[in-house]
């Protein structure tokens, strides 16, 4: 019993061995993927040490060249008085590549321990990861709000040329508070961008997202907003406070707010109501029929027009039609810089209805509404849509809000000469609230890109 007992671990530990050996020749082959800029260091480096020995050895006058050949031919006719050459070359080329490659692992070795110390990962696999990421499109993403966030942890996956083109004209909330007191602009909608594109840094993202419950002017309050205020403060203005807070968080490209103007939002209401405050409008209850900014045409941030004249990809929302995404298209040279472009652009519409803003609104009332909000220019080609209807719990859950899932009226959408897009995007937790699933929705939207792209 105990002698097969002594198999059967033995045979485990060969296998165990077998698969760890495997694994590292897999490893080590990964290092001769093309485009690491790895191979032709390491070859630039020896020649640099064998001319290094050669000069030393001119310097001291003595003649190298001519006693390294007669070692060699030394050494070579020894060789060949023993063994045959058909044996003595390979086994002396053999012990080369080991000397080569054992010297390559320690070096490689040493080199992961200091930039992976924790060993989650293999440096390699970083490498390439790295390669992929920075060699993908150019994406421009135009929003604000949750839903915004949500689709960046999705596409940071696929790209590391991303630009989140955030509004600015959120007075609710912690933002508003920090607005009103400070005289900065809201910091909210940024900051949840900036959590979600954080590559991987978990601690620092749970901080940058805490929210304070006590305390006395701090309820209410997350340590993002207030970070942001406080880095505003210290370098002058919001762009700047964004650009360090990506550097403390690894973001995986760069947040930057539509405007640096104090915007203001109004809606005119179908009742003739004038309703201010970005916060007031869904509260108002009506039907919005015009939507504005104080002051009139705020100017765009540099930046984000840069971003999006180089963009390879622009895609708007999802988001609170009137409140995240049109206010974007207010600011003076965004809407202009998107319907200038030729790059494949797309919409994503909300899966449900929101109440005070779009509710009873099929897709074609939000592209209208677009529309409407820039002058009838066109900024979109095609528009992503939920396929299948959510569960029943969260119908209930919404109906009780007044909110019910976005009618897709394809004759309508046709009409307005954009391509429909279905697909199923949806995430749904445990209490039915309904959310767009940010894998999911990523790969759809990177598989249209594909496909436009390549029939451009």
């Amino acid at each position: 019993m105990s002698i097969g007992f002594l198999r059967q671990a033995l045979h485990r530990l060969q296998k165990q061995s077998r698969s760890r050996t495997s694994h590292r020749v897999n490893q080590w082959f990964k290092w001769l993927s093309p485009g690491l800029s790895i191979k032709r260091w390491l070859l630039i480096s020896v020649g640099g040490v064998l001319l290094t020995i050669l000069g030393l050895a001119i310097w001291i006058k003595l003649t190298p060249i001519f006693l390294i050949l007669e070692l060699l031919k030394g050494f070579l006719s020894a060789i060949a008085n023993i063994l045959p050459n058909y044996v003595s070359g390979p086994l002396v080329i053999l012990f080369g590549l080991l000397l080569v490659l054992w010297g390559q692992t320690r070096t490689v070795g040493s080199i992961t321990q200091v930039l992976r110390p924790d060993g989650e990962e293999e440096l390699i696999d970083v490498l390439l990861a790295h390669r992929r990421l920075y060699r993908g499109p150019k994406i421009v993403v135009i929003g604000g709000g949750t839903g915004l966030s949500n689709l960046l942890r999705g596409l940071k996956t696929y790209s590391a040329n991303i630009t989140a083109i955030v509004t600015v004209a959120d007075d609710g909330g912690s933002s508003g508070r920090l607005r009103q007191e400070f005289g900065v602009l809201p910091p909210g909608d940024i900051r949840n961008c900036l959590a979600a594109l954080a590559d991987e840094e978990k601690l620092l993202t749970e901080l940058f997202q805490y929210r304070f419950r006590a305390g006395d002017g701090l309820t209410g309050h997350s340590f993002g907003n207030l970070f942001l205020t406080a880095m505003s403060e210290i370098t002058g203005d919001l762009e700047r406070a964004v650009a360090a807070s990506s550097k403390v968080l690894a973001v995986r490209g760069q947040v930057l707010p539509a405007t640096l103007s104090d915007v203001r939002l109004w809606a005119e209401l179908a009742d003739g109501r004038r309703i201010e405050g970005e916060s007031n409008i869904p509260k108002a209850g009506g039907k919005i029929v015009k939507i504005g900014c104080v002051p009139d045409n705020p100017p765009a941030l540099p930046a984000a027009i840069k971003a999006i004249k180089e963009a390879d990809y622009i895609i708007i929302g999802p988001g609170s039609l009137y409140t995240s995404l049109i206010p974007n298209l207010l600011v003076t040279g965004i809407a202009d810089a998107i319907a200038q472009t030729e790059v494949p652009r797309i919409y994503i519409c909300n899966i449900m209805t929101q109440p005070g803003e779009t509710q009873g609104y099929s897709v074609a009332d939000h592209i209208q509404s677009i529309d409407a909000a820039c002058g009838q220019r066109r900024l979109f080609d095609a528009v992503l849509v939920h396929k299948k209807s959510p569960s029943a719990k969260s119908l209930i859950r919404y109906a009780q809000q007044n909110s019910h899932p976005v009618f897709l009226d394809r004759e309508a959408v046709s009409q307005l000469g954009r391509r429909i897009v279905l697909a199923n995007i949806l995430y749904e937790d445990e209490i039915g609230c309904v959310r767009h699933n940010p894998q999911k929705l990523a790969k759809v939207l990177l598989k249209w890109y594909g496909g436009a792209h390549h029939g451009k």
